[in-house]
This record gives structure tokens, sequence and C-alpha cells, in this order.
């Protein structure tokens, strides 16, 4: 997990959107609601991606090359998701990696993220090797995945 809004919380200090204060995430709480039990979580860092800079996609490649597992799925804020998803091409060329994330943070009513969530957890299963992202029912490849803000989804 690396933040963004699926992570995102009312702060009821400024009225906005921000990471909870003890640094949780909801990503175990939503695998859990899905009965979806056999994922290996780890936190990687709860940031807004729009504020990534290279530092931060080289922990997230790092991280991702060196997991046991074939496929890994990394949350990621929407913004520059697909930014990342093209700086992950080649940094593991064996394994799967899914990039997902939500328009609406869990924490709210009628959130995304546990759509896109499980359709990643999914398609890290069937897909290929290579860098993917499935937002809103979509799997996009790294080239084509990208942020419609006037739509307010993914398109191709």
């Amino acid at each position: 997990m690396t933040g963004g809004t699926i992570d995102k919380v009312h702060d009821v200090r400024n009225e906005g959107l921000g990471f909870a204060p003890d640094g949780s995430t909801h990503i175990p709480e939503m695998l859990r609601i899905g009965r979806c039990h056999f994922p290996l979580v780890e936190l990687l860092m709860l940031k807004d991606s729009l504020y990534f800079d290279d530092a931060d996609r080289d922990a997230i490649a790092a991280a991702v090359r060196d997991a046991p597992e074939r496929a890994v799925v990394v949350t990621h804020g929407t913004g520059t998701m697909g930014d990342t998803a093209r700086f992950l091409q080649g940094k593991a060329p064996d394994k799967t990696v899914v990039l997902t994330g939500a328009m609406r943070p869990f924490s709210l009513y009628a959130s995304d993220g546990e759509f896109n969530l499980g359709g990643a957890v999914v398609a890290a299963q069937l897909l290929s090797p290579g860098v993917w992202g499935v937002m809103n029912g979509r799997v996009f490849a790294a080239d084509k995945l990208n942020k419609n803000t006037a739509q307010g989804r993914f398109d191709v």
C-alpha cells in the first residue's frame, strides 16, 4: 500500500481528507470484508500520489522486485497512477504488477475502492507478467492507464 484516496479519512480539524493519524490503512479491512484471506499486506507509505517523486517510485519498484510473490497488487493514488505504472515497466519483468485505487475513500459511503481492489486481486492472478492497472471494472496496460478527470474514471 502506498496511500492515495482509497486510504484517506475525513480530518475533523481541517475538514479535509488526509490519512489516519495513527498511520493505519483500510486495506486489511477491505480484504476481510471481501473474505479474501490470502494476500500478504505490506504498508510501504501513506502518501498522496500527487506528491510522489522518483524516490517514492524507486521504493515501490524495490518492494515489488523484493517481494517473493510473482503477482503483486499496489494500491496507489489515482492522480499519478499511470505515471507510476509506466515507471515500473521493466523493473520486475518476471512479475505481474497491478495498480489500483479509488476515486472516493473507503472510509466514506459509496467508495469504488472495494470493487477496484477485488478486481485487482483477481487480475493479478490471471494476467501475464507486466504492469497493469485495474480501475472501474477495466484492465489497462501500463501505457494505457490514464485518468479521465472530466469523466471521473479511467478510460482507454
